[in-house]
């Protein structure tokens, strides 16, 4: 076990006004982590290759995994500007963010309010603009583990996708599903899953160091969303990864945590 594993902890601390719960661990540089619209999975095989080098912080987004409810957030942009105080409650200064899919969009929303506040920017499959072609997924028709399964290439080959999807979930596990679907659809449902200003803002970032890593196969997600923001962030790139859908860092943690560490090491 090494000492990134026995380190990692979760606790409740108050981030701007509301009790919020967070994921800590790892050794060296933060790296602030957004999750996806179903919640913090637990700490997986990509969390521990990047916590051998980068301090991961990892907060629950309000409402999910223990955080309290933002009654009055109804966009993404009122969930950043709440997202802006909570980092200056964490005194982490100008960090390095990395967001998934719902965390990315909200990741996006935040560097064009605040560019100065990140170091780095990596979006990983995200929502936020609405795809020149195919359509995003409407992921409030069906259930979060149908949403899962679409989220792979194959998931018989992603050893990790029973802890983040087992065949007989706990009750409490599908009662947080539906409580995270809430959460998500408040935010998240008109437009569905984008912000139409969002790509006219996106040259703001101009100076921001920025990568996007979609999988070739994303169901979720279509890739010519990550085309998108690749055009828009002057000076962005764009990291591919085959035999990849949605969620390239459990389908090949392996090569998804070097691509971002060697991003994030650049100078």
């Amino acid at each position: 076990m090494t000492t990134a594993e026995l380190t990692h902890t979760r606790h409740t601390r108050e981030l701007a006004g509301i009790q919020t719960s967070l994921v800590t661990g790892g050794q060296g540089e933060p790296l602030l982590v957004l999750h996806d619209e179903t919640g913090h999975p637990g700490w997986m095989r990509w969390h521990e290759n990047l916590s051998q080098d980068f301090t991961l912080n990892i907060p629950m987004m309000p409402g999910y995994g223990g955080s309290s409810r933002l009654e009055w957030a109804m966009t993404m942009r009122d969930m950043a500007g709440w997202y802006l105080e909570a980092l200056d409650d964490m005194d982490i200064g100008q960090v390095n963010v990395v967001g998934f899919s719902l965390g990315g969009w909200l990741a996006a929303e935040l560097a064009t309010m605040n560019p100065e506040r990140f170091k780095k920017l990596v979006l990983v499959s995200a929502a936020g603009v609405r795809p020149p072609v195919g359509e995003i997924l409407d992921i409030f028709l069906i259930t979060v583990p149908i949403l899962l399964e679409a989220s792979v290439a194959d998931k018989d080959s992603v050893a990790e996708f029973p802890l983040i999807c087992p065949d007989e979930p706990t009750p409490d596990q599908v009662m947080d599903w539906e409580d995270v679907r809430e959460v998500a659809c408040m935010i998240g449902w008109r437009p569905y899953m984008h912000n139409p200003n969002l790509p006219h803002l996106l040259h703001r970032l101009k100076r921001l160091p920025t990568l996007l890593v979609w999988g070739r196969d994303d169901a979720v997600i279509p890739l010519s969303a990550g085309q998108l923001y690749n055009e828009s962030i002057p000076g962005s790139r764009l990291a591919v990864l085959d035999n990849c859908g949605h969620r390239p860092e459990i389908e090949n943690p392996d090569e998804f945590a070097s691509i971002l560490s060697g991003f994030l090491k650049e100078d």
